[in-house]
């Protein structure tokens, strides 16, 4: 089920990264053709980078692209890798995660409260919801390293 969520947002974020992609070609088109640009469009490539970057974090946990100090960890054995993996998912990952997810939680409650918007003029409104990917990437990396939690507890018994 975990990974059916992940796989969902993996889904979202490969067609905002489709969207960023088309943004960036039509804002420099416009900005160094037509001299003509919007300060707006630029935050929503920001923003879309955002959702990119934050909601990729628990996909990469689960296909092992995180990063590791892979010289010696590739010369280590199978259990010991393991164990080496659920120690750090328990006392690093999970820890780490639960706080981001606490301070986060109300760095978007106080930017809700406010109505936060871009200071820039012409800029978007509403930057709580850009601000919500923050807890939110977090919450499925917890249920993601869970996961694998569960699957390295049940390597360590093979």
């Amino acid at each position: 089920m975990i990974g059916k969520i992940i796989d969902f947002f993996t889904k979202f974020t490969m067609f905002s990264l489709f969207i960023l992609v088309v943004l960036v070609v039509y804002d420099a088109t416009m900005r160094y053709v037509f001299s003509s640009g919007s300060i707006a469009l630029q935050e929503l490539e920001w923003h879309l980078f955002d959702v990119v970057i934050l909601v990729s974090i628990a996909y990469t946990l689960k296909t092992g692209s995180h990063v590791r100090v892979d010289i010696v960890y590739d010369r280590l054995e199978r259990k010991t890798k393991s164990f080496i993996n659920l120690l750090s998912l328990l006392f690093f990952i999970i820890p780490f995660s639960m706080l981001i997810i606490y301070i986060g939680f109300h760095f978007v409650e106080l930017s809700f409260i406010q109505n936060e918007a871009s200071s820039n003029p012409g800029g978007l409104p509403f930057r709580w919801i850009v601000k919500s990917l923050l807890p939110l990437s977090f919450v499925l990396l917890i249920l993601q390293a869970l996961s694998e939690i569960k699957n390295e507890i049940l390597e360590l018994k093979r």
